[in-house]
């Protein structure tokens, strides 16, 4: 895209620019995009913000961190019973992905307000599981889980299509700076590395159960509704990577399959959106 002619590349990177941000924020509040802060709560070198700044992986990443949170009895109660999630799965998507570019490039004020915000609304989030026993959103364990599942899914995601050889160290730093938000979101425990990170999941597989909503709720985040062709072959693409990023025990249980034989396709496409939407929103030089 590099060598197109000034006039045509420049409308190319606008009209894929004016796709997502039209996706990711919504223009009927007053939505714009977040602007990275110097007073971030993580500076611009961190890897925190290296693994949230690209858009096609955090796509495929929070794909399959919803797939494997919803195995939560109680991360999946608090959806069916609260939100509108099943009818409005880009108001979903918007207010999970604004919530990460606020906490992860917004000023610290601003991203403190996030923070309290999502605080009170868990706190308002309560009811009875299916066996009787009661669940609430600000519960840490129930907290814990849904970040480990984003934490490990996002970070993954990123070095399936963005970082394949990045180091130990630097993936064990993006556990401990994405700790910040999850403590002060009230998760306990809480990783700071990917070995703890891997624990947590672990220790987490007794509880979790696939029931009929859970089967809905997966139906719809693999069946999301597109604005066009173009945008459905994309989703299609984020899913199946998405999927095949699961452990091998989560996809199991939505009775989930690989992309087998086709699995460098569906690589390779996500590489090629990905590899567009990076080069759409670098700074034009002159």
């Amino acid at each position: 895209m590099a060598s197109l002619p000034r006039p045509i590349a420049d409308a190319a990177r606008a009209a894929l620019i004016g796709r997502v941000r039209a996706t990711f924020n919504d223009q009927s509040r007053g939505e714009k995009p977040v602007q990275r802060s110097p007073d971030a709560l993580f500076p611009a070198y961190s890897v925190i913000a290296r693994v949230h700044g690209d858009v096609t992986t955090m796509m495929v990443g929070g794909i399959a961190a919803l797939l494997m949170q919803m195995l939560h009895p109680a991360a999946l109660a608090g959806v069916w019973d609260h939100s509108n999630f099943r009818d409005d799965m880009l108001g979903r998507l918007r207010r999970t992905a604004r919530f990460i570019a606020l906490t992860t490039y917004a000023d610290r004020e601003a991203a403190e307000a996030a923070i309290d915000r999502v605080r009170r609304i868990h706190a308002a989030v309560t009811g009875t599981l299916p066996d009787g026993s009661p669940y609430r959103a600000d519960d840490p364990a129930s907290l814990a889980w849904v970040h480990a599942c984003e934490a490990q899914c996002f970070l993954d995601a990123w070095i399936a299509h963005g970082e394949p050889g990045m180091s130990r160290a630097d993936q064990d730093r993006y556990f401990l700076e994405a700790a910040h938000v999850a403590r002060a979101l009230g998760a306990d425990p809480v990783a700071t590395t990917r070995a703890e990170n891997d624990a947590i999941l672990v220790a987490m597989r007794p509880v979790l159960r696939v029931d009929h909503r859970t089967r809905d709720v997966a139906r719809r985040v693999i069946n999301a509704p597109t604005s066009s062709i173009g945008e459905r072959q994309v989703q299609k693409l984020a899913v199946q990577a998405a999927i095949d990023l699961m452990p091998d025990w989560a996809r199991a249980m939505h009775g989930l399959k690989r992309s087998g034989i086709a699995r460098p396709l569906v690589a390779g496409g996500v590489d090629a959106v990905a590899g567009a939407l990076r080069w759409a929103f670098r700074t034009r030089t002159a």
